[in-house]
C-alpha cells in the first residue's frame, strides 16, 4: 500500500487486485475527484505496471490491449435513499441492484456503487468493495477466456482442417500453430491460478463478521464462479489437445517435406 502526492491511496494484493481510493471527498467535487483517480490509474500507475510486466515473458497479442470497465465505489455517511438515488441518476441510468442491512445500504448501477455507511466501520466496507471488484473482474476474465477459446479454436481449425496445403506453406502454418500453443500454455497457467485466488477471497469474506449478512445474498456466486472456472479449465484442456494435435501434424509434414527434399 502507498499514498501518492495527489492524496490517492493505492492497495495492490497478491492475487492482482488493485484498489485506488480518495478519502474525504465532497459532493461538489465528487466527479472531478473520480476523474482524477481515473487519470492517475490510466496514465501513471497502469503505464508503470505495463512497463514492469513487459520486462518478463511477452504477453500474447490476444491478451494485450483488453479494455477493462472498472467499477467506482462511493461511500456515504448516513445518506438517505433519495440522496443515493439522485447520485445514481447522475451516473448510471439503470439500477441493477439494491441491498439494505443494519450496517450499510448499497445501490448499484452499471459502473457505480453507492454505499451508505451507517456504523462508520470502513474496514468491513473495504472488504465488501474488494470482493465486489474481485468478483466482477474474475467473471470478466472467465468471459474473456471463453471468447479466446472460440477465437483460437477457429484459427487452428482454419489451418488444420485444410484439404490441400502447399509444401511452401507448411513452415508458415507450423509457425502459426506454435504461436497459438504458447498462448494456450500461458493462459492455462493463469486459469489454474484462479482457483486458489477464488478460495482465498471466499475465506476472507466469510471470516468478516460485518460482511456475513451480505454473504447470504451473494454467497452462491462463489459456487457459481467455481463451477464456471471448472468448465473453462475442461474447455481449455480440449483446446490444448487440439493445438497439440495440429502441432504434431505440421511437424510430421515438415519432416516429410525435408525428407523429400533430401531425396530429390
Amino acid at each position: 500500500m502507498f499514498t501518492t502526492s495527489y492524496g490517492i491511496t493505492v492497495k495492490i494484493f497478491e492475487d492482482g487486485l488493485i484498489v485506488l481510493s480518495n478519502e474525504e471527498v465532497k459532493e461538489d467535487t465528487l466527479f472531478s475527484d473520480i476523474d482524477e483517480v481515473t487519470d492517475y490509474y490510466e496514465n501513471k500507475l497502469s503505464s508503470a505496471i505495463s512497463y514492469l510486466f513487459s520486462l518478463g515473458a511477452p504477453v500474447p497479442k490476444e491478451l494485450a490491449n483488453i479494455e477493462t470497465v472498472y467499477p467506482y465505489f462511493v461511500v456515504l455517511d448516513n445518506a438517505t435513499k433519495e440522496e443515493m438515488n439522485e447520485l445514481l441518476a447522475r451516473t448510471d441510468k439503470q439500477k441493477y441492484f439494491e441491498f439494505d442491512s443494519k450496517d450499510y445500504d448499497v445501490i448499484r448501477g452499471d459502473k457505480y456503487y453507492f454505499i451508505n455507511n451507517k456504523v462508520k466501520n470502513i474496514d468491513e466496507i473495504e472488504i465488501y468493495i474488494q470482493e465486489q471488484i474481485f468478483m466482477r473482474e474474475f467473471k470478466g476474465q472467465l468471459h474473456r477466456y471463453l471468447n479466446l477459446h472460440r477465437i483460437i479454436w477457429e484459427k487452428i481449425a482454419d489451418v488444420k482442417e485444410r484439404k490441400e496445403i502447399k509444401g511452401s506453406e507448411i513452415v508458415k502454418f507450423r509457425g502459426k500453430v506454435e504461436g497459438y500453443q504458447k498462448t494456450i500454455n500461458l493462459i492455462e497457467s493463469r486459469i489454474n491460478q484462479m482457483a486458489t485466488y477464488l478460495s482465498t477471497r471466499e475465506k476472507i469474506a466469510k471470516n468478516s463478521d460485518g460482511v456475513t449478512e451480505f454473504i447470504g445474498v451473494f454467497g452462491y456466486r462463489y459456487e457459481t464462479l467455481k463451477n464456471t472456472l471448472s468448465y473453462i479449465q475442461q474447455l481449455w484442456t480440449m483446446t490444448k489437445n487440439y493445438v497439440n494435435s495440429a502441432m504434431k501434424l505440421f511437424s510430421d509434414l515438415s519432416s516429410m517435406l525435408h525428407l523429400n527434399q533430401l531425396i530429390a
